[in-house]
Order: C-alpha cells, then sequence, then structure tokens
C-alpha cells in the first residue's frame, strides 16, 4: 500500500504536508520523534511545512491509528508509527535514547495483576527508566 492509499484508508485526505511527515516516520533513522524533530527534518528537507501543521497533522495520525504517542520525557509528547505490534520501552535516563522490547513473561505477569484485582486487561503501555550501564555508549552525552 502506497502512502496515498494509506491516508486514505484512516480517512485522511492525502495533503502534501501529510505525505511528507508520513515519509519523515517511515524513512527514517529514528522511530520516536517529537514533533519539533519532524520539524527539523523537514526543515532540513527544504519541505515548506509550518510547526503548527506538525503539531495538527501528528494529532490526527494519532486519532487515525497511523502513530501512537508516549511520554517519555518530562511533558513531551514522542510519536512512533503504530504497526499494530505491541511492545513496551526502556528509556535512558543520560540520552534520552529508547529501546523496543517484547517479553512474554512481562505480558502474562500484568494481565494476572489486573484479573487478580478484579479487572480485564483492555491495553496498556509500560516504560521503564533506567541508566546505560554500557562502558563506551555512543549514545551517552559527552560530561
Amino acid at each position: 500500500m502506497n502512502n496515498i492509499d494509506e491516508l486514505k484508508s484512516s480517512g485522511l485526505k492525502a495533503t502534501l504536508p501529510r505525505l511528507k511527515i508520513l515519509e519523515v516516520f517511515q524513512r527514517g533513522t529514528r522511530r520516536h520523534m517529537t514533533a519539533e524533530d519532524v520539524y527539523k527534518v523537514l526543515l532540513a528537507d527544504g519541505a515548506d511545512v509550518g510547526l503548527a501543521t506538525v503539531y495538527r497533522v501528528l494529532m490526527q495520525f494519532e486519532q487515525a491509528g497511523l502513530l501512537s504517542r508516549n511520554h517519555f520525557e518530562a511533558g513531551k509528547a514522542v510519536f512512533e508509527l503504530n504497526e499494530g505490534k505491541h511492545h513496551d520501552h526502556l528509556v535512558c535516563l543520560d540520552c534520552g535514547r529508547v529501546e523496543e522490547f517484547f517479553d512474554a513473561e512481562i505480558e502474562k505477569r500484568q494481565k494476572a495483576v489486573a484479573v487478580t484485582r478484579g479487572f480485564e486487561l483492555q491495553d496498556h503501555s509500560l516504560s521503564l527508566y533506567a541508566v546505560c550501564t554500557k562502558k563506551n555508549c555512543e549514545h551517552r552525552l559527552v560530561k
């Protein structure tokens, strides 16, 4: 399915800003991006898309199910392509790098906790905040 069809199947018109922003997520090396990150990529590509438009399109993409939103940093929304597969996140407190993971045991345990307390789990989001222990982590900021 091409980007135009993907937008149309989500109920959105295929406008140039929407196509450009979807492309940023599809071809980008970073999976988790703020609106400002997307805007910087568009500026570097010479696209004439304003920051307000980026925010508006990201909200539309989230409502249409194309993107998922997380809040890893204090007050900053971070978006990623919604590929339909559940995963959780490890977030480095030093550099902000986000690593995705899936652990079947954690998933089973969360469901069991909900059932034990009289709930039926519908959805969840798990983010673990940690500090990288690799001595020469290439993502760590130089201090």
